[in-house]
Order: structure tokens, then C-alpha cells, then sequence
């Protein structure tokens, strides 16, 4: 059974959920307003690793506030970091699947509307669903296989006839940001599943592991920037192209997925699908004013199938998510059952 949920105001429900929706559908806003606005356009691989390096900074400065003292702090980053090889080897794992998730938003929103781009990255609900179920033995309700298919209706919905932005000039290329949006959400699905895995195996802390995957980011980052861009970067600059807004897309990235941690923690899976179709509705509002979106009737069907999928999978249910053993049934019988 999971953990009950600390008692806080229903005021500071709010105040989560309206954080989290507003980061989530201004990241996807402004970051599709990066790439295709401005002459001088930066290294997308660069931005992921700086967000990397901000992130182990946040969390090192959060271990040492749960650690209380300085010596503690090192203490704890000589045993579980540095004098731990094997489990930073592990979770170079994630942080290299992270890294090409992170790097794949970049191609997509390069490519697709931010609206289209929120809706379909939704298909990474299904991929957690199923990698749920392979690697950690649970099983999922039929209500959320049925959520799971209707989700894969609507994204087929808002695909079948995609809605045209009037106000991007720049070249894009859909097929390819609808690759890059099935390669970042088996990323998602994968590394989210696997990160769980590992964090359940022993009781280090999240902060600690945290700290050893994104210490593991940046190399990965850094090596990715060597073989993309590695020329380039040399010749125009590491910062080449940034403006005030790319650092923007820097802070939400660093700030958003360490808020999650937060939210999860004091909310519930209604009100994190709530947050997720309001970023849906947000990024939508905001490709049509800022990119000249034209609503298609297949994108607004699809996008509500979206938003009615994720609500209903994520309704409260009666040992659904519960771990179950390995020797009472296998990832095939369960799935050969639903």
C-alpha cells in the first residue's frame, strides 16, 4: 500500500495544482516559442545539460537542509555517491534515457505545435501503464485499460488531421516531430518505471538519488553535446543563441521536475490528471493567440477523449497498484487476461 498522503489545506491543494498545470503548459508554450522564433538558433542538447547541472545543484542544497549539518551532507555524498561506482553505473540507465527524452522535446516542439505536442506526449500514460506492468508485476484495473485505449483514440483523433499554425514561417518537418514525440515517450514510460524500480530497491534517499542521476546527466549531456554539436559549439560558443526566454525554458525544466516530487507528495492522481488536461486547454489558448493555431473539429474531439482517458485513470481504485508477486502470475498472463 502507498504511503497515505500528509493532511494539508485544501488552499495549498490548490496552490499546487495551479502551479504545476501553469509550469507544465508554459514550459511546452515557451519552448516551442525558442525554436521557432529568432534568427540565431541555440543548441538544444546545451540547455539539457545546463538543466542537469541546475537540478544537482537543487538537490544537493535539499539533501543538505534534510541531513542538518555540513559534515552530515558530506558524510552522505562520500557513502552513496562517490564511494558508490555500482549504483551510479545503475543509474546512468536513466539519466541516459532522460537525456534523449529531454533532447526529443526539443525536435518535437521544433517540428509540432505546442497544443498538438501536449496532447500526444499524453501517450506516455499507456507506455508507464505498460512498463508498469512488465517491470514491476502490478496490475492495472479495467477501467484503466480502458482509459489507456481511449487515450490512444484521442491522439489518433488529433493526429488524423493535425492543426495548422499560420504563424510559424520557420521549416518544419511533422513526421519528424512525431517521432521524436514516440521516441520521448517510450523515454518517459521507461525511465520513469525503471527510476521507481531502483528507488524501491533499498532505502537510500530520493535526494541521493537524485544527486547520482544527475551527476550521470551531465556527463551523458556533455558527451551528447560533443557528438551533435560538438563543431559548432566550438566555433559560436557553449551559450550560442540564448536569450531570456531559453533561460526561462532552463529554469522551468530544473524547478518542474523537482516540484513534481512535491505535488505528488501532498495531491492526488485526480487532481494530477486535472493539472494535465488544464495544461492542455492552456497550451491550446496559447498556440492560438501566439502561433495563429486553427482548432480542427478532430483535434477538439481528441483532446477531450484525452482529457476524459486521463481522469478516468486516474480515479480511485481498490488495489489496483499494489506490487504483486512474480510466481502468482507472469507480465504475459496479466496482460493475456485484460
Amino acid at each position: 500500500m502507498s504511503p497515505p498522503k500528509e493532511n494539508v489545506s485544501l488552499l495549498f491543494k490548490l496552490y499546487c495544482l495551479t502551479v504545476m498545470t501553469l509550469v507544465a503548459a508554459t514550459y511546452t508554450v515557451v519552448l516551442r516559442y525558442t525554436r521557432t522564433v529568432g534568427t540565431e538558433l541555440y543548441f538544444s542538447m546545451t540547455a539539457v545539460c545546463i538543466t542537469e547541472v541546475i537540478k544537482l545543484f537543487l538537490s544537493v542544497g535539499i539533501l543538505a537542509k534534510e541531513t542538518g549539518s555540513l559534515s552530515r551532507l558530506i558524510t552522505s555524498l562520500k557513502e552513496n555517491v562517490f564511494g558508490s561506482p555500482t549504483e551510479l553505473l545503475k543509474l546512468s540507465v536513466s539519466s541516459l534515457v532522460y537525456g534523449l527524452q529531454n533532447n526529443m522535446a526539443f525536435v518535437a516542439l521544433s517540428n509540432l505545435d505546442a497544443a498538438v505536442y501536449q496532447v500526444t506526449y499524453q501517450l506516455k500514460i499507456p507506455c508507464t501503464a505498460l512498463c508498469t506492468v512488465l517491470m514491476l508485476n502490478r496490475t492495472l484495473s479495467k477501467l484503466q485499460w480502458f482509459s489507456v485505449f481511449m487515450l490512444c483514440g484521442g491522439v489518433t483523433l488529433v493526429q488524423w488531421k493535425p492543426a495548422q499554425a499560420t504563424k510559424v514561417q520557420v521549416e518544419q518537418n511533422p513526421w519528424l516531430g512525431f517521432g521524436a514525440i514516440a521516441v520521448a515517450v517510450l523515454c518517459s514510460g521507461f525511465a520513469g518505471v525503471y527510476f521507481e524500480k531502483v528507488l524501491k530497491s533499498s532505502d537510500t534517499s530520493l535526494w541521493v538519488r537524485n544527486i547520482q542521476m544527475y551527476l550521470s546527466g551531465i556527463v551523458v549531456t556533455l558527451f551528447g553535446v560533443y557528438m551533435s554539436d560538438g563543431a559548432q559549439v566550438l566555433e559560436k560558443g557553449f551559450f550560442y543563441g540564448y536569450t531570456y526566454y531559453v533561460w526561462f525554458v532552463i529554469f522551468l525544466a530544473s524547478v518542474g521536475g523537482l516540484y513534481t516530487s512535491v505535488v505528488v507528495k501532498y495531491t492526488d492522481n485526480i487532481m494530477k490528471g486535472f493539472s494535465a488536461a488544464a495544461a492542455i486547454v492552456l497550451s491550446t489558448m496559447a498556440s492560438v493567440a501566439l502561433f495563429g493555431l486553427q482548432i480542427t473539429v478532430t483535434f477538439s474531439l481528441g483532446a477531450l477523449l484525452v482529457c476524459v482517458s486521463i481522469y478516468l485513470y486516474g480515479l480511485p481504485r481498490q488495489d489496483t497498484m499494489k506490487i504483486q508477486p512474480s510466481e502468482t502470475k507472469s507480465s504475459k498472463e496479466r496482460l493475456a487476461t485484460v
